[in-house]
C-alpha cells in the first residue's frame, strides 16, 4: 500500500483472483501448520487434478484452500473426502466448471464424524450461521476457482450463476427425522461416514401447512419437482428433495417409510407433453430420446429417469416446509462413499 503503510492482508487478496469475492484468512505457515494436524496424511499426497486449468491438488493444497475459508483442522478430511469425490469422472466437474448453467457440487454428509465436528441439520441448515456448513463448502469453491480457474467470464460461461457457488454443504437432521439417513439406505451402515455429492441448483421452498396425509403432502412436493424449465424434465439429471422433519413425521405417523415416499416421487412427479410444449426447454427430439411420443399430448414424462437419481433427505427444523434443489443437463451423476478420517 502507499503511504508507506503495512501491506493489509484482506486487501491484498481482493486485489487477486483468489478469493470468492469475501475475506479470506490469511494463510501463514503457522495456520497451514495448523491445519494440517487435522490428517495424519503426507502433505504431499496427490488427490487428483482439478479442472479445467488442472492444477493436482495436493492434501497441503487442500490445507491451504481450508485455512482461506475459515476451516478448522477437524474439518480437513471431509474437505479432502468431498474434493475426491468430486473429481471422480462420472460427476463431470470440467462440464460444470464451463456450464451456462447455474449449478453446483452440493455435498450431503452422514454418519457420526458429522455430528462430531458440527455440521449442523437443524433449523437454517440450508443458510448461514454455522462454521462446518459453511467453510467446508466454501473451501471446495475456493480450490474450484483456483485451481481449478473456473473464474466466472473465464473458464466459467455461468450467466447467473447460485448462491451455492459460494459453500453447498449439508448435514440430516438425524435426531428429528423418522427413517434412515440417506446413506443407510444406500447400504451403507449408520457408524459409516459417507459423503453424498450431487450437482444442482439452488433449492426451490416447497410450504405447506394444510395437508396432514402423505399423498396430498408429496402432491405438492412432486409439482415444485416438475418445471417446464427444468433440465430434469427433459435429460436424466439428479434432484435433491428434503423433506422437513414434520413433513417426514406426517408420512411415517401413516406408515410410509422413506423408501415408499421415494417410490412414490419418482412415479408422480412429471408433466404432460401438452403441458411441457407449451415453452421452457421443450424439443421434439429431447422426448424420443428419453422414450416419449412427442406427438401424444397425453403422454407422461417423469422427472426422474433413474430412481437412483433421487437424493432424498430430511434436514431442516420443525415446521411445515421442505425444499427441491433441480439438476443439471450437462452428463452429472451424483456419486458417494465412505472418505478418510486419519
Amino acid at each position: 500500500m502507499s503511504g508507506g503503510q503495512d501491506l493489509d492482508p484482506f486487501e491484498f487478496f481482493f486485489d487477486k483472483p483468489w478469493s470468492d469475492g469475501l475475506p479470506v484468512v490469511t494463510p501463514t505457515q503457522e495456520r497451514l501448520d495448523w491445519m494440517l494436524t487435522g490428517t495424519g496424511r503426507d502433505p504431499s499426497e496427490a488427490i487428483g487434478p482439478v479442472p479445467p486449468a488442472m492444477n493436482v491438488a495436493t492434501v497441503r493444497d487442500v490445507a491451504l484452500h481450508a485455512v482461506m475459508a475459515g476451516c478448522r483442522p477437524e474439518y480437513l478430511p471431509v474437505v479432502l473426502g468431498g474434493l475426491a469425490l468430486i473429481l471422480q469422472e462420472p460427476f463431470n466437474m470440467n462440464g460444470v466448471q464451463g456450464t451456462m448453467h447455474g449449478v453446483a457440487p452440493l455435498m450431503i454428509v452422514n454418519g457420526p464424524y458429522a455430528a462430531k465436528i458440527g455440521l449442523h441439520g437443524g433449523n437454517g441448515c440450508l443458510g448461514p450461521g454455522f462454521r462446518a456448513n459453511a467453510t467446508i463448502g466454501r473451501a471446495i469453491r475456493l480450490m474450484l476457482l483456483n485451481l481449478g480457474g473456473g473464474i466466472p467470464g473465464l473458464a466459467s460461461a455461468t450467466v447467473l450463476s447460485t448462491p451455492q457457488r459460494y459453500t453447498a454443504c449439508w448435514t440430516e437432521n438425524v435426531e428429528r427425522s423418522p427413517w434412515q439417513t440417506l446413506a443407510v439406505s444406500r447400504g451403507y451402515r449408520p457408524d459409516e461416514d459417507v459423503i453424498t455429492c450431487a450437482m444442482v441448483e439452488s433449492p426451490r421452498l416447497c410450504y405447506d401447512d394444510v395437508s396432514q396425509e402423505p399423498e396430498r403432502l408429496l402432491t405438492g412436493i412432486a409439482d415444485t419437482m416438475a418445471a417446464m424449465s427444468s433440465w430434469n424434465m427433459h435429460v436424466r439429471s439428479d434432484m435433491v428433495v428434503v423433506m422437513g422433519p414434520e413433513q417426514a413425521t406426517i408420512c411415517d405417523r401413516a406408515g410410509w417409510s422413506r423408501a415408499k415416499v421415494h417410490e412414490w416421487l419418482v412415479a408422480h412427479a412429471g408433466m404432460r407433453v401438452g403441458e411441457m410444449r407449451r415453452g421452457g426447454n421443450w424439443r421434439d427430439e429431447r422426448a424420443r430420446k428419453i422414450g416419449v411420443d412427442p406427438s401424444d399430448d397425453t403422454a407422461f414424462v417423469p422427472v426422474l429417469k433413474d430412481p437412483r437419481d433421487l437424493h432424498l433427505l430430511v434436514a431442516g427444523g420443525w415446521g411445515p416446509v421442505s425444499a427441491v434443489a433441480h439438476g443439471w443437463g450437462g452428463g452429472s451423476r451424483a456419486v458417494h462413499g465412505t472418505y478418510r478420517i486419519d
